[in-house]
């Protein structure tokens, strides 16, 4: 279990370092925004290049921190019910869910969707808009930001199973004095 908690531990390591970096991208797609707004009606300029580059950001930010979002439990949850079970419940719940709906829908999307990125590297594809970007960067984002939310879930999987076990604590929890 030592080991397996180890592995957890550099998942964690790595999702939180890539959070880190990468939450600075919202401040650069806010920023572009603003600038293409401002280009786009201010000064009657228009480019599709910078729409695009937003909408990449944005899609880097939504897949490449869903780890990041998961590791903080910042996932969405019906926490009327799951929050009034036991420890052990939510922890087998969280286990079951994660085996059942996460892990085969990451392996699924990092399956379907690498085909999508391979051809588009191999093509060249542009976007058909004038002044459009490459697609296939954001097109690797897919199976990138999918392939890390299932490494999260693992390690989500690995830290309710120690803590089943007796061997860890139950992450995000809060005692009842916190309460």
């Amino acid at each position: 279990m030592q080991v397996l908690l180890a592995f957890s531990r550099f998942i964690d390591a790595g999702n939180e370092a890539l959070g880190r970096a990468l939450r600075w991208l919202v401040l650069a797609a806010t920023a572009i925004s603003a600038a293409n707004a401002l280009a786009r009606y201010g000064l009657s300029l228009s480019s599709n290049a910078w729409l695009e580059a937003q909408w990449y950001l944005f899609a880097a930010i939504f897949l490449l921190l869903a780890g990041y979002t998961l590791k903080h439990n910042g996932h969405v949850r019906i926490d009327v019910i799951y929050g009034r079970l036991s420890a052990r419940s939510r922890a087998w719940i969280d286990i079951m869910g994660s085996l059942l709906f996460l892990m085969p829908l990451c392996v699924l999307m990092v399956w379907l969707s690498w085909a999508g990125f391979a051809e588009a590297l191999r093509v060249d594809e542009v976007s058909p808009d004038a002044g459009g970007l490459v697609r296939w960067p954001v097109r690797l984002l897919i199976p990138v930001g999918f392939a890390l939310l299932a490494l999260q879930g693992v390690s989500e999987i690995i830290k309710r199973v120690a803590f089943l076990r007796g061997e860890g604590v139950l992450p995000h929890e809060q005692s009842r004095e916190e309460l």
